[in-house]
């Protein structure tokens, strides 16, 4: 920016025009700066600065609490959730005492203690000459019982306890185990579990009428990369991958699937993405829509020479999203579901919405240099609150002329002019978001925000925090799947604890559904 040549020679409503500019240039620049001594920390391993505190809309917009008679709210009855054995203690009375009944007084407790059992198998020889071995009870799966195996499973995805810690802890309790084992013990033989995570998955995609997305960084064989979640209020998810970005997005929404289809959704997809006709053309012929793997499509493209052109945009990203979409299209996922997202433009794909928090969130973090900014920041915060809570009422009573209502007091407020002109741009920039953040008028039944994936994830970020990144593929596909597993056992009222002994036929348990059978039953009903 050029200086003035007088400053002498400007009035003062100029001098203040002035002032106010270079403050806004001042805090732009505060923020590069503040967000590359962060990069500069984080390459360091040094601690990074705190993360700024949410706005608050949400708690906002929700109404008090009803406390109790005493002004307190109350923790409720404690109702233990296993069998209460009773045991009567004697009391010492004199001669002629009368017995008034019993005074209950309930503790619960827990019993831990290592156990050893050294199985006597029985060895028959036949008649015929074959050896017979009595075969091992059931739950018994390699030198380590099932009710080990779920404990440490528990321990280390549920109780977010680290490696070493827990081996320490096994150790003190009696048992002769090494952190090799343990690692075996959390990583090998689990494909079940990584199966029905996958079909966790799948039936949440198929069935749920939205869900919400949303990402964070996470490490694996000492790189960086990005965990994803995916969920709703009956399931979640997670995929660590090495990039965020909307190709990346599309992999994790086929959902284990490996193949690419161009049909109808898939050339859709590309003409809505600018793809050039003749592109688009070559890849309609009917000779082939379907390919297996990655190689096959790679060969595909190779053989109609769409990967040799070097244009703008790129046609191989282009028409690789839109066969990942046709694909996702024709294995029957997504078929109406709403994709609510924070605005990370790898989300925006389908029937999309966005979080209202985090577009408030926007205006709440503007910097602001004087009463008239503050001011107007305060109002259009105050009036957004508003319009969101009479969004949350129209969610519980829909209808048509309140919709109208909401769609036509949306311009007047984002259309507003404050004389703050970072917030007027901002605001304009929110307007133009309108079909995604009011997609709750066409789906009432879509959330406003996405606190649930916000929620979600925050156990991948305690994990990364604590026990760093990954070392295999098969150690990082272990703890997304039984953190999937463990959140969505959490949010369909299951108890991880008893779903992991019915998993590994601990017996005397109860008996725990199919996780996906009981997500489909869910979405369906709501």
């Amino acid at each position: 920016m050029a200086p003035p040549g007088d400053l002498d020679a400007l009035s003062p409503t100029e001098l203040k025009a002035l002032v106010i500019e270079l403050l806004g240039k001042v805090a732009v620049l505060e923020q590069t700066v503040a967000a590359q001594r962060e990069e500069i920390a984080r390459l360091k391993g040094l601690k990074g600065r705190p993360a700024l505190k949410p706005s608050g809309m949400e708690k906002a917009s929700e109404p008090k609490p009803v406390a109790g008679p005493n002004g307190r709210r109350g923790r409720g009855k404690v109702v233990p959730r296993v069998a209460v054995e009773d045991q009567i203690i004697q009391a010492t009375v004199p001669p002629g005492s009368r017995f008034k009944g019993y005074a209950n007084f309930l503790v619960q407790d827990l019993v831990l203690r290592a156990r050893c059992i050294r199985y006597r198998r029985e060895r028959w020889l036949t008649p015929d000459g074959q050896l017979v071995v009595a075969p091992l009870p059931g739950g018994a799966d390699g030198h380590f019982g099932p009710e080990l195996r779920r404990f440490v499973l528990a321990q280390y995805h549920q109780g977010q306890v680290t490696l070493p810690r827990l081996v320490t802890q096994l150790r003190a309790i009696g048992l002769a185990i090494s952190t090799r084992q343990v690692m075996r013990l959390l990583i090998q033989n689990q494909q079940r579990f990584l199966d029905e995570a996958r079909d966790v998955l799948r039936a949440g995609l198929t069935h749920a009428a939205w869900i919400t997305v949303d990402d964070t960084g996470a490490r694996h064989k000492a790189a960086n990369g990005t965990c994803t979640q995916i969920g709703n209020d009956h399931f979640a998810w997670f995929g660590t991958t090495v990039s965020k970005s909307r190709l990346n997005f599309l992999e994790l929404l086929r959902a284990g699937h490996p193949d690419y289809v161009i049909n109808a959704e898939a050339l859709a997809y590309m003409r809505e993405r600018a793809l050039a006709g003749p592109i688009i053309d070559q890849l309609a012929a009917p000779s082939e829509r379907h390919f297996p793997d990655q190689a096959a499509w790679e060969a595909h493209l190779e053989r109609l020479g769409i990967a040799a052109l070097t244009v703008t945009p790129d046609p191989v990203r282009i028409a690789t999203e839109g066969a990942l979409w046709g694909a996702i299209q024709a294995h029957g996922l997504l078929p109406e579901t709403v994709i609510v997202s924070d605005d990370a433009g790898q989300f925006a794909i389908g029937l999309h919405g966005l979080c209202w928090v985090h577009a408030e969130r926007l205006v709440h973090k503007l910097e602001t240099f004087t009463d008239l900014q503050r001011t107007a920041q305060r109002r259009i915060r105050a009036l957004i609150w508003w319009f969101y809570a009479d969004l949350k009422v129209y969610r519980r009573e829909p209808t048509r002329r309140r919709r109208a209502e909401l769609r036509a007091r949306f311009d007047r407020l984002f259309r507003r002019r404050t004389g703050f002109v970072v917030l007027d741009r901002l605001l304009a920039r929110l307007h133009a978001n309108k079909p995604e953040l009011l997609r709750v008028l066409e789906r009432p039944e879509i959330p406003l925000h996405t606190n649930g994936s916000e929620n979600d994830i925050r156990a991948q970020v305690t994990r990364r925090k604590v026990s760093g990144g990954t070392r295999s593929d098969t150690g990082r596909d272990c703890r997304d799947a039984f953190l999937g597993l463990m959140k969505t056992c959490q949010k369909l009222g299951v108890s991880f604890w008893d779903y992991l002994a019915a998993r590994l036929a601990i017996p005397d348990q109860p008996i725990i559904p199919y996780l996906p059978d009981l997500v489909r039953t869910r979405c369906s009903l709501t």
